[in-house]
Order: C-alpha cells, then sequence, then structure tokens
C-alpha cells in the first residue's frame, strides 16, 4: 500500500511543483487594491518515518513500535473574489492524500501535521473552505497596509474595522494565529506546534467547520468571538445540527505591540465546547472503562490558551503557546491533551547568506488531567491514545527542521523529531521520527 502511495503521489507532487514555477495569470495579484479576483495554489509531499523504539506492551491505540514509513499528499487552490465593496468569497477546493505513521494514534503531539486523522491513503477531493467576509470601517478609522495571503486580500485595511466571517474554514485560520509556528506545509510539522494543543477546537475529521465569526479591530488591539458546529461523536466527519445543545465557541483577545523597532503580539483565548461527550470519571465505574458509554447531551469542555510572538530581527523570530482545559469529559475534535506548552525558534538564513532559507528548533510538553490519565491507566480509549496501560507523564517533543529555498515558492525540507514518553506513556519511547517535506506555492 505504501509503496502503491508513493508511485502515485510522488509524480502528482513534481507535476504540481512543475506548474507552479510556470507563469500565472495578474488575476492573482491580491496586493493589488484594484484587484476584485485572486488565485493562490500550493502542493505539499511529506514522506516520513521511525524506527523500532523501546516498548513492553502496547494497546489498540498505541504508536507501533515497530519501523514505520507513511506520505502524505495535498493540493490546494485558493480562490478569492470582491462581489462588492467590503466583501469577500474566499473557496479553497483541496487533493488530500496518504496517512500518517500508526494511523494517527498514539501521540497527542502527532509528527505530520498534514495529515490529520484520516488513515485512506487515497487522494480524494474535499471542499475544505468557502466563506463570506464582510468588513465595515469604524469612526476614526485610518489605513493600515496589509499584505494579501492565501486567504485574504492585502493592500489597504482600516485600522478600525468591524468584520463577520461566515461559513466553512478552520478555527485557525482566525484563531490561535502565529507567525513563527502555524502551517506545518512550510513551518514545524508537529501538531503541537501548528495549534494550543490543550484547545479541543471544533472541526470535522479533516480539521474544518462551519461557523460564523466576529472580528474588531481598533488600531492595535483586536478581539474576536467566534461559534462553530461539532461533530456528532469524537473524531467524525458528520456534525451536529443541534446548534442549541452541540457548538464550539470561542474568545480571543489580542494586541500588537513593539519592542523597538520589532513588532510582536500577544493574544489570549478561551472557549466552551458543548456536545453529546462522555465523562472520564463516570466511564471509570465500568468494566472495562469505555468513555463513548458515558455520553451524554448537555456536557461542557472549557479551557484557555496563551499565544505571544516576537520578532528577534527581520525574518527571525521566536513564539510561545500554552493551554490548559478542564479535562474532565473526553477529547473530542483535536488531540487527547488537557495542558500544554510550546516554544521555539524560527531563523531566516540570512546570517549564512541563505536568506530564502529557514532554521526552526522548537520543544513542546503535553499533559493529561487527573482523570483522563487515571480512565488510561485502567485500560480506557480515546479517539488516539490507548496503550492498555499507562505509566504517566508528559510527552516531550523536541523539533528542528531546515528548509532550503530551491526557487521563489518552492522549498525542500529536512525535519527531525524526538519524542520522549509518547502517549503520554513513561514506559514507551523515546522515539525519532524523521522527514522530508517538498513544498511549492504561488
Amino acid at each position: 500500500m505504501r509503496r502503491t502511495f508513493l508511485r502515485r503521489a510522488l509524480p502528482r507532487a513534481f507535476a504540481g511543483l512543475l506548474a507552479l514555477s510556470l507563469p500565472t495569470p495578474r488575476l492573482r495579484a491580491a496586493d493589488d487594491p484594484g484587484a476584485t479576483l485572486f488565485v493562490h495554489g500550493q502542493t505539499t509531499y511529506v514522506l516520513q518515518g521511525h524506527g523500532a523504539f523501546p516498548s513492553p506492551y502496547a494497546g489498540p491505540a498505541s504508536f507501533a513500535s515497530r519501523r514505520e514509513v507513511a506520505g502524505s499528499f495535498s493540493a490546494t487552490l485558493c480562490l478569492g473574489w470582491r462581489p462588492w465593496t467590503g466583501g469577500e468569497v474566499v473557496v479553497t477546493p483541496e487533493l488530500l492524500g496518504g496517512k500518517g505513521d500508526s494511523r494517527v494514534q498514539g501521540l497527542a503531539g502527532a509528527p505530520n501535521g498534514e495529515i490529520y486523522r484520516v488513515s485512506d491513503p487515497k487522494v480524494a477531493p474535499n471542499l475544505s473552505r468557502v466563506f463570506l467576509r464582510q468588513t465595515w470601517a469604524l469612526p476614526g478609522a485610518g489605513a493600515r497596509e496589509a499584505e494579501g495571503g492565501p486567504l485574504a486580500f492585502g493592500g489597504s485595511r482600516h485600522s478600525r474595522r468591524l468584520t463577520l466571517t461566515a461559513g466553512k474554514m478552520a478555527m485557525n485560520d482566525l484563531f490561535d494565529l502565529n507567525g513563527w509556528a502555524g502551517d506545518p506545509r512550510t513551518a514545524f510539522l508537529n501538531w503541537s506546534f501548528m495549534d494550543t494543543a490543550a484547545w479541543d477546537y471544533p472541526a470535522d475529521t479533516r480539521g474544518y467547520s462551519w461557523g460564523l465569526v466576529a472580528e474588531v479591530a481598533w488600531e492595535a488591539w483586536s478581539v474576536r468571538l467566534g461559534s462553530f458546529l461539532e461533530p456528532r461523536a469524537a473524531n467524525q466527519m458528520a456534525f451536529d445540527h443541534q446548534v442549541s445543545r452541540a457548538h464550539g465557541d470561542v474568545l480571543e483577545v489580542g494586541r500588537e505591540h513593539r519592542w523597538g523597532d520589532l513588532p510582536g503580539r500577544v493574544a489570549v483565548l478561551v472557549f466552551a465546547n458543548h456536545a453529546r461527550m462522555g465523562v472520564y470519571r463516570d466511564a471509570l465505574a465500568l468494566t472495562p472503562p469505555a468513555v463513548d458509554a458515558t455520553r451524554a447531551p448537555g456536557r461542557t469542555k472549557s479551557g484557555a490558551g496563551l499565544n505571544v510572538e516576537q520578532d528577534l530581527a527581520e525574518g527571525t523570530g521566536v513564539f510561545l503557546r500554552a493551554g490548559w482545559n478542564d479535562g474532565r469529559t473526553e477529547s473530542w475534535a483535536f488531540t487527547e491533551a488537557d495542558r500544554s506548552l510550546a516554544a521555539g525558534l524560527s531563523a531566516a538564513g540570512k546570517a549564512w547568506h541563505r536568506p530564502q532559507d529557514r532554521l526552526g528548533v522548537a520543544f513542546a510538553a503535553n499533559g493529561l488531567s487527573r482523570d483522563h490519565a487515571a480512565y488510561l491507566a485502567q485500560g480506557g480509549q480515546g479517539f488516539l491514545l490507548g496503550d492498555g496501560r499507562l505509566a504517566e507523564g508528559a510527552e516531550r517533543i523536541l523539533e528542528a527542521f531546515y528548509a532550503v529555498a530551491l526557487a521563489p515558492g518552492i522549498t525542500v525540507t529536512g525535519d527531525a523529531q524526538r519524542l520522549w514518553n509518547p502517549g503520554m506513556n513513561r514506559a514507551r519511547g523515546p522515539v525519532q521520527v524523521f522527514a522530508l517535506r517538498v513544498h511549492g506555492a504561488f
């Protein structure tokens, strides 16, 4: 199966990179203030594997202790249209395929952020995003220049504005953003660095949901409030449309600042997820413990996160994310972590005369609540974790990557990760994971 996937995915990846190197039409110039259309695209291929590691036992959802190699492929087309003043429509069809090591189970910090909890290796189309964004100027608004991107027009933007966004999107399109760690296609690969791991944000199996976001930007301050559909069951594609009892809400307050001439940002988010979830403590009364057998409407998971980024020089900066959730109800949509901390450095290669190259080094630690740990220790299983037993210890991750710029928009990255206590279990590991990533974008 792996060889079949490689034979199919590698030609697609290189064909995509060749296409990206060809001239593209002017309608993609999203930074042009008069532009009414934009087109962006990307394709990414990741080949990742790990060697055998110490493991006295394993369960149905363990990270495999034998040698594994797996690959993932994605190709995205981002289409934007300005139908009227202040309005933007964005649609992103994608081709997604491949699988992660161990069926993307056994780790809170899965090592490949390009692959979610989908084990089907066949490349298949997916309409990942379709949303409408409307912006209004607020009293006293000045003008600020903003760069365009894959999901937004650039050019002049009101310094005081109200923005409403409605449709299908990823939560991290608008929340928990960090310029130095967020996109596994160009930066760190591990899940622990692309989002706050303890934020169990609403999403289907591929990481998207339907919702509404309101944002007020007031000079250096921003406030975002969003509400999104939750999946009908843990780690499922189908959504629960009983919105009154199943939805995920998030509030984020952020402030930009300057340290001398160097920009930075600090943001705090709080969230509350409402769904038909099970309760770990109730599951401990069952033999064997099964949290899905305790599910009932009206359950809530709440938590908070801190997100900091700071430039140190042009093209170089540091980041920090910290998160916590109450850990009473089962993990539902992102990953099985109730406590999380991640910090790192990302540097452009200007100092060694490779200004378009990038080097990154980061460390993360993920942990469990008392109830969650007790559930796993007694043989319980979540949608990602379940070794059959548990010698609890924080899952620790060290990742380093180096991205070589081959041409404008085209990079090849070597990535190495070391994971201690995989699945929060001191009895297993450590394990080394290595990856090669090929990425092209226009």
